[in-house]
């Protein structure tokens, strides 16, 4: 038993290492890209050594890949869950959408954007982690939104995949465009993802209301 609470607290404190590093790695992807990325960098930023970086991390890609699987998590805690949590497709689409504003709203946001344009055309483990992200999340929208023209509250339009394509790239060009730039990312989120679904404009003072609160 007397082993139980230090081997906790060394648990704790790599915990902690990690999830810095991983931090200070993702704001440094999301402003220089992954050629530019220096662990030097990171670990400085992060408040630790590089040594640090080493010990959890073998190279540039693991971290990178470990990164986009950080930031997958954190918007699924953030926002995917809000569209699993709505019973009617068009409230888990809209919600998800002003989520994504939200989220928007913090300095790493820009992350996958960034390093989906920058592998673009490449066959490197990065690019493809983050293609397999954005074909699930396509993949989920798609079955949101043919669950809503099943139900008649999206109306008929181009097949349901390449419309949920359509409204994955307008929230994130959108989120990212607008990034803090309060009420209005959201005002104008809301107003495109109602175009790519072909639904009617909200009545004014409605966009939004049902906002998740702004992330800390």
């Amino acid at each position: 038993m007397t082993e139980v609470k230090p081997r906790r607290k060394q648990a704790d404190r790599r915990a902690r290492t990690r999830s810095a590093l991983l931090e200070a790695a993702a704001r440094q992807l999301s402003t220089r890209g992954y050629a530019n990325l220096a662990l030097e960098r990171v670990a400085s930023e992060a408040g630790y050594t590089r040594g640090a970086v080493y010990h959890l991390f073998a190279n540039k890609e693991e971290l990178a890949l470990a990164v986009v699987a950080w930031v997958e998590e954190t918007w699924e805690a953030e926002v995917g869950h809000l569209g699993t949590d709505e019973a009617d497709p068009v409230n888990a689409l809209m919600t998800m959408a002003r989520g994504h504003a939200v989220f928007c709203r913090r300095d790493v946001a820009r992350v996958l954007l960034t390093l989906r344009v920058e592998f673009t055309g490449q066959d490197h483990p990065v690019g493809q982690a983050i293609a397999e992200i954005i074909d699930r999340l396509d993949a989920n929208c798609a079955d949101l939104i043919a669950a809503g023209r099943a139900s008649g509250a999206i109306p008929p339009g181009p097949p349901a995949r390449q419309t949920a394509a359509a409204y994955t790239a307008i929230v994130e060009a959108v989120g990212i465009e607008l990034a803090g730039q309060a009420p209005y990312d959201i005002e104008l989120i809301d107003r495109a993802v109602r175009g790519v679904l072909g639904l009617a404009p909200a009545p004014a003072g409605v966009a939004g209301s049902s906002t998740p609160p702004a992330h800390p």
